[in-house]
């Protein structure tokens, strides 16, 4: 592994929120940043504030080709890769016979397709970096029952499923993976949910600068699983323990 000073970090989904944030955290460690976004223009500002050098690039995590040329690049031009972030996502309000279907589509190319591209074009660069860390960014709703919520949980569930199975498959090459568990956020990631942005209640949040925090100490840690809070904690274990309770609750803040 090389020296903290050298090492490099991709980041999808790196213009706004966790991601935005993310990248200047591992930035002020030193750590050097390629940072993607479907507008590259987008992530202006963040160059700007990085205290390290930025590598932005535009792509859209969809497109498996484009995730490739990018780490294509990364390696071109950092020569090496350490460090992936798979952050890039959308949420989504809809029941599930009637959510207009451009929307479900978008969700799970993003959420699913897109964390599959970005860590497949990753892996074998860390792999040639000589070990490193992938960071999964889930929800306290993978294992929720989440009515008007169904298709972003049940896309987390995919994304901690994969991260679970990938970190034993990738043991034995030195890489660790980590299944962040984030619970709900101060970002425009609500604002921004296809199929309306309702959401009632009052479920405590966090800054996306906590959760940054917490996945460059997962990074440099080697965590595996990642619990932001104790709130969040009780919450995955509230959808184990009493399901439909939980899910009339999630019925409330999201219909």
């Amino acid at each position: 592994m090389a020296e903290r000073g050298s090492k490099v970090v991709f980041i999808t989904g790196a213009s706004s929120g966790i991601g935005y944030q993310t990248a200047l955290a591992f930035g002020r460690q030193g750590w050097r940043v390629a940072g993607t976004a479907r507008d590259k223009a987008r992530l202006t500002e963040l160059a700007a504030a990085m205290p390290t050098e930025l590598l932005a690039l535009s792509v859209d995590v969809q497109d498996a080709t484009a995730v490739q040329a990018a780490v294509a690049d990364i390696e071109a031009h950092f020569g090496r890769l350490d460090a992936v972030v798979a952050n890039a996502g959308v949420g989504h309000r809809g029941a599930i016979v009637e959510a207009e279907w451009d929307d479900v589509e978008t969700l799970l190319r993003t959420n699913i397709d897109g964390a599959l591209h970005t860590v497949r074009a990753a892996v074998p660069a860390i792999q040639r970096s000589g070990g490193g860390q992938v960071v999964f960014i889930s929800s306290v709703t993978f294992n929720m029952s989440a009515p008007y919520a169904a298709y972003y949980a049940a896309s987390k569930a995919f994304v901690s499923s994969i991260a679970r199975s990938l970190r034993l498959e990738l043991e034995d090459d030195g890489i660790g993976v980590t299944d962040m568990i984030v619970g709900r956020t101060d970002t425009n990631f609500n604002a921004n949910r296809l199929g309306g942005q309702r959401t009632g209640g009052s479920i405590p949040s966090m800054t996306p600068e906590a959760v940054a925090a917490a996945v460059v100490q997962a990074v440099e840690r080697g965590q595996k699983t990642v619990f932001m809070r104790l709130f969040d904690r009780l919450t995955v274990w509230a959808n184990n323990i009493v399901p439909e309770r939980v899910g009339r609750i999630a019925k409330k803040q999201y219909k």
